[in-house]
């Protein structure tokens, strides 16, 4: 929350008027701001209104009711007003200020700097237009401006404790966060029952990833002032940082109780209800979010993409429609990793991603690596991830990551998450020479921490998807940082370097697409592990809750990448197959009860869908073996779980679009000799998947032929992954010892 400068200033000054009024005008004025300063705005403009009906050029009656308009958010009554007063006297500083601080309040950010300029002319050593300046400045994102004038603020006035406040946003605006904490801290020494200052220090200590100490921070701020909803929308924030999500439920339902139109706490709250599970009631927050706020930034993509996540496409062709034109037009509406559910387009993609990288992690205008070349034994790679756990990213990198060569190669990895107990989590921490828990370390510390590891290839593994910390490589930490595997597209932005992709998902043509130069690994972009585990124990199909016989179609991809195009041919498919079910895997009672009703609306019997229950990995990959055939979605391939069919033995059917995100299961397919599985069109891939389910001889083939490729084809080739993708990152090194700049390049089989 960005604290506000003072409100508007009432100004003491002696009123001379005519000698015949003096005296009845004189209290009249006295008693009207005497309620003023009490904040009886009413009795105040009673007593000001009386005196303007004897006196309509009454310049400082004129200036007071501006004021009383502004402090009640009256902000065009309020400039009327102050113009008027200033068409009276034009060189009045104070109406000049308070004039800016209605026209702040108006979003009119460059007329309120103006206003402010203005009274400093007039009035060089006033203080409290210096801060409302830079309280202005920083609307306009000009923030070391800001702090320009938050300091001349202090020169003049040093025990001003609302220009300190203001003078740690700044700061916090220019990530220097330690900074902005001290000057916090100064503010509250001067002030201790700042609850402003309090609450913003929280904001600070957040961004230091200090977050038991935000929330003491935000705990006293409410102590103080108990109806402050910024503070609880902000405490509510450290609670989701501490994955105290129906605590942190409770905070900002607690602010929206005090402030029912807050936008931000009802986008907290709804991206809270997102972590809990619960889609539904966050698409109705988002919903509400857009009634009180149309234009308010991401709203209409959070809330669509909870609706995905619901399966509820009562308004899915209008919204998908208004997103992708929004996208087009460069608006701050959807995040980039939503944004893969609703287009397939790499044209829009790359300008979803430009825009939310320029919006939420712009580059450091110092960044820390300046061109030093590291001479090293061995290669020091880093991966970056808060994803060392049970996790789909886990399960693919696990086996590349034990198979690194050590004698070229010395792996990091950040951790961003705490280290995790599971035994995956336990065998990815074992794979690296050196394993650092991040977790509670702010971006520019972990990027100044890779500074001193001298790491030579940062590795995201997680792009735009949850949890990411994009801003650690915003502050350019390394000489090569490369895009890979987390997020499938381009995260467009100019210190990524790199994204690792294959022929088949970026094709040449397409390259002008993403921001980043295209490395070409020779078969596969997706890492694989040859030692995942399949469970010896197969369930039956009645106790996976399957019907003992008929065609089994399944879709184990989430939930938001299912939508209505998609669902239609998989409704057309189960009323032709006799006996067919089409099996997806269990979330939110609202998925289940949407896609039943929806089936029933297609003249499906909803019992034809089945659901599965989340299970430990190697039980999930065993009950994969019941499926007959895995159907894909679009504009959103699977990833990890189509080489988790795979790798069961279950054939995938899947229609290539034309971004990345569109093309992975393409990729996998082509890399296990199946490309006759690739459709290009929906009407291609409903006739396949039906001529599939209705030939048994052809099913047996392809399934027969999967289990041979599955050892025989590149695909589930760990080493041969390795040594691909060691070639590539000692390419990106070598260029760099060389002076080079980035460049596409393809990696020989």
């Amino acid at each position: 929350m960005m604290a506000k400068g003072r409100p508007p200033r009432i100004p003491q000054r002696q009123i001379k008027l005519q000698p015949q009024r003096s005296a009845a005008i004189q209290a009249k004025f006295q008693q009207a701001l005497a309620f003023h300063q009490r904040g009886q705005l009413t009795q105040a403009e009673f007593f000001y209104r009386k005196i303007l009906a004897q006196l309509p050029n009454h310049f400082d009656v004129l200036h007071m009711l501006g004021v009383i308009e502004a402090q009640r958010k009256n902000s065009e009554a309020a400039v009327e007003l102050i113009d008027r007063a200033l068409q009276l006297k034009p060189d009045d500083a104070e109406a000049f200020n308070n004039r800016g601080v209605a026209l702040r309040d108006l979003k009119r950010h460059e007329e309120a700097l103006a206003s402010y300029d203005r009274a400093l002319q007039l009035k060089p050593d006033y203080a409290e237009a210096l801060t409302n300046r830079g309280v202005a400045l920083g609307d306009l994102k000009r923030y070391q401006e800001a702090l320009v004038s938050y300091d001349r603020a202090l020169q003049l006035k040093p025990d001003y404790a609302e220009a300190l406040t203001n003078r740690g946003v700044a700061l916090g605006d220019l990530k220097r966060y330690q900074e902005a904490l001290a000057s916090y801290d100064c503010a509250l020494q001067l002030k201790p029952d700042y609850a402003e200052a309090l609450s913003n220090r929280g904001n600070a200590l957040r961004d230091l990833r200090r977050h038991e100490e935000a929330l003491a921070s935000y705990d006293r701020a409410l102590q103080l002032k108990p109806d402050y909803a910024e503070a609880l929308n902000n405490r509510g924030n450290a609670l989701r940082d501490l994955r105290r999500h129906e605590e942190a439920l409770a905070s900002y339902d607690r602010a929206l109780q005090l402030r029912p139109d807050y936008a931000e706490a009802l986008a907290n709250r709804g991206n809270t209800l997102r972590d809990l599970n619960r889609p539904d009631e966050a698409a109705r927050s988002f919903a509400r979010l857009r009634e009180i706020a149309p234009d308010c930034d991401y709203a209409l993509g959070y809330m669509c993409n909870s609706q995905l996540h619901s399966c509820d496409w009562t308004y899915y062709a209008q919204h998908a429609e208004r997103v992708v034109q929004a996208v087009e037009g460069g608006k701050k509406v959807d995040t980039p990793f939503s944004f893969l559910a609703v287009s397939q387009s790499a044209a829009a993609q790359l300008r979803c991603s430009r825009t939310y990288s320029a919006d939420q992690y712009l580059a450091s205008a110092t960044p820390l690596w300046a061109g030093r070349r590291y001479q090293h034994d061995r290669i020091r790679i880093a991966y970056i991830s808060a994803d060392f756990r049970e996790h789909p990213v886990s399960y693919l990198t696990a086996g590349l990551l034990e198979k690194h060569d050590r004698e070229r190669f010395e792996t990091i990895a950040l951790s961003l998450r705490p280290e995790h107990k599971s035994t995956t989590g336990q065998r990815v921490k074992a794979a690296f020479n050196r394993f650092v828990d991040v977790s509670g370390t702010s971006d520019r510390d972990v990027a100044a921490l890779m500074r001193e590891l001298e790491v030579d290839i940062a590795v995201d593994l997680m792009g735009f998807t949850s949890d990411c910390r994009t801003g650690i490589f915003a502050h350019r930490p390394a000489p090569v940082q490369v895009n890979y595997l987390g997020f499938p597209a381009t995260m467009g932005a100019e210190y990524i370097d790199y994204l690792i992709a294959d022929r088949f998902v970026i094709p040449e043509e397409k390259q002008a697409y993403y921001a980043e130069k295209v490395v070409y690994l020779p078969d596969s972009f997706q890492a694989n592990d040859d030692q995942r585990k399949i469970s010896e124990t197969v369930p039956t199909r009645l106790e996976a809750g399957l019907p003992e016989s008929g065609f089994v179609f399944c879709s184990f991809n989430n939930s938001y990448k299912i939508n209505p195009p998609v669902f239609e041919v998989w409704m057309r498919l189960l009323k032709t197959v006799a006996g067919s079910v089409l099996w997806l895997v269990a979330g939110h009672d609202s998925i289940k009860n949407n896609l039943r009703r929806e089936a029933e609306e297609r003249g499906v019997e909803p019992s034809r869908l089945v659901f599965a229950p989340r299970l430990p990995y190697a039980d999930h990959l065993a009950r994969f073996q019941l499926a007959d055939l895995f159907l894909d979605t679009l504009p959103f391939n699977a990833g990890t779980t189509a080489s988790d069919a795979l790798w069961a033995g279950v054939p995938v059917l899947t229609c290539a679009g034309e971004a990345f995100a569109s093309r992975m299961a393409g990729s996998l397919l082509n890399a296990v000799g199946l490309l006759e599985l690739i459709t290009y069109s929906m009407e291609e891939y409903e006739a396949l998947a039906l001529k599939l389910a209705t030939t048994p001889a052809m099913l047996s083939d392809m399934k027969a032929r999967l289990a041979r490729n599955r050892t025989t084809h590149p695909l589930f080739d760990t080493d041969r992954f390795r040594r691909h993708i060691e070639s590539a990152y000692v390419t990106m090194w070598e260029r760099v010892q060389r002076g080079e700049l980035p460049e596409s390049f393809a990696v020989q089989a």
